[in-house]
């Protein structure tokens, strides 16, 4: 664990304010802390609280699947009952074509396109940023880039929006990112008739015991600022999520801590008690999609990434998890049974991870 401390502390002061990471191997725990944040330059402690943004996808995707499990959803059913503003959608002719220029959909989009991230909305990794759809939506006043809790309309405001715009894709037809997870937190709160936070509270983080998960932050002497790569103040403690927002985005939405992302993925490393059914934990982590690198390592599952090859860093085919864009990461390793997660101040430059997250890879899989 020497190693895994050396590999955060290297980058703390060049890129990094603070950091907080857990291993598990085998259920022999090591954690630790590094840094400062908040105006009054507090030390990091092992109980901060971050925003883990696109770590958000995976906790909410287990919801999904307690509400499959219960019978409240099916994968294969369309959407088009519970959200009918994504019936009957009109298609891009081509990616690039302008906002008129559509084909009919050749069919509905499912439960199960949403959580592949096939609805045909989203961004597009080896495209523009951000595209004509997502370009519309923003001239709509959507957020359409870095997490912004406090700027998104309410759900149904939010839907009616999303509606109003063209698919990029078919459905079905390939994997975009983000939007699908957003559109699933309406789809679960439409379904169960339970708003956002307190469905997923109810089903998952209570039952895990995960208190400082939520879409505000509850005790903001725990939390302090977002940091962008450039050093620029993103967001201050008492900002976007000091207050409940009027959408809690199911893509991006999530604060939490080391110890409660280490529950939510204990709850999976072990067959999904008291949350899940170990079958429907082998389905989020079946590769589905994919590859979506040029080097084909990479997969994805039902609301998460799944590895269909080993990757450089050690983790092997079949680890599971997410990262976020804001400074978090968590994967799950069956082969070694190692959990890793990493959760820091500072935000990517990019889709690519920042030096501190392959270091920790390769320190903590290798």
């Amino acid at each position: 664990m020497d190693e895994v401390r050396r590999a955060v502390e290297a980058h703390i002061g060049g890129g990094v304010h603070g950091a907080a990471w857990l291993v598990d191997r085998a259920g022999s725990v090591t954690s630790g802390v590094a840094g400062r944040y908040g105006p009054d330059d507090e030390a990091i402690g092992p109980d901060t609280i971050f925003r883990i943004s696109s770590v958000t996808k995976p906790v909410v995707a287990a919801l999904a699947m307690a509400l499959v499990e219960d019978g409240t959803l099916r994968l294969d059913e369309p959407v088009d009952g519970l959200l009918p503003e994504l019936a009957g959608r009109r298609v891009l002719r081509s990616p690039d074509a302008a906002l008129a220029d559509t084909v009919p959909a050749s069919r509905p989009i499912t439960v199960r396109d949403v959580l592949e991230f096939r609805t045909g909305l989203g961004m597009d990794f080896a495209g523009p940023f951000p595209g004509t759809v997502l370009g519309a939506l923003a001239e709509l006043g959507l957020p359409v880039g870095p997490p912004a809790p406090q700027q998104a309309p309410a759900p149904d405001e939010w839907m009616r929006l999303v509606g109003s715009v063209p698919l990029s894709h078919q459905p079905g037809s390939r994997w975009l990112y983000n939007t699908s997870a957003q559109i699933l937190g309406v789809l679960l709160a439409r379904a169960s008739g339970t708003p956002l936070d307190r469905l997923l509270a109810e089903r998952v983080l209570e039952p895990l015991g995960m208190r400082d998960t939520g879409f505000v932050v509850e005790d903001l002497a725990r939390f302090g600022p977002q940091w962008m790569p450039d050093e620029e103040l993103y967001d201050p403690a008492d900002g976007q999520w000091s207050t409940p927002p009027a959408f809690p985005d199911a893509a991006a939405g999530l604060v939490s801590t080391v110890a409660d992302l280490h529950a939510f993925a204990n709850m999976l490393r072990s067959g999904g008690f008291p949350v899940l059914r170990p079958d429907a934990v082998a389905q989020m982590t079946t590769p589905r999609v994919g590859p979506l690198d040029e080097a084909g390592r990479e997969g994805w599952g039902l609301g998460m990434g799944v590895a269909r090859a080993d990757l450089p860093d050690g983790r092997h085919a079949g680890t599971y998890g997410w990262d976020g864009g804001m400074g978090s990461t968590w994967w799950t390793d069956p082969v070694t049974d190692t959990i890793a997660i990493l959760l820091t101040t500072d935000a990517w430059s990019s889709p690519q991870p920042t030096p501190i997250f392959t270091d920790f890879w390769r320190a903590a899989f290798g």
